[in-house]
């Protein structure tokens, strides 16, 4: 059997153009992002301000400081973004906040919605 380079088909992609052999690559597959769900506070005239800093800062590692802004936005504007996050994250987010606001007797109210 005679293997020389003149009888290998020029549509083998094993082979370079020097007739060298090459190496076959695959491309992986692209994959998406998952969709993104922003949490936010909305404002209610009952729940205390420092009870909604205190769930900023345990539901969400948001600083005092950071906190108490947030907190005077949802106040002053009636809802804020307090974080964005993959579904199933932002789910479990606004069950916690909302078990936690349920368990102190407050009406804070956290929902969630696709960026």
């Amino acid at each position: 059997m005679n293997l020389s380079p003149h009888t290998l088909s020029d549509k083998d992609d094993r082979f370079d153009e020097d007739g060298g052999v090459g190496v076959a690559l695959k491309s992986k597959p692209q994959t998406k992002r998952p969709p993104l769900y922003k949490v936010m506070l909305l404002n209610d005239d009952y729940t205390p301000m420092e009870f909604v800093v205190t769930v900023l800062e345990r539901f969400f590692a948001i600083g005092h400081s950071h906190a108490t802004e947030i907190m005077l936005t949802v106040h002053k504007k009636g809802l804020a973004v307090v974080g964005v996050f993959p579904f199933e994250i932002a789910e479990t987010k606004v069950m916690q906040v909302m078990d936690f606001a349920r368990r102190h007797q407050h009406p804070l109210q956290c929902t969630m919605e696709k960026e």
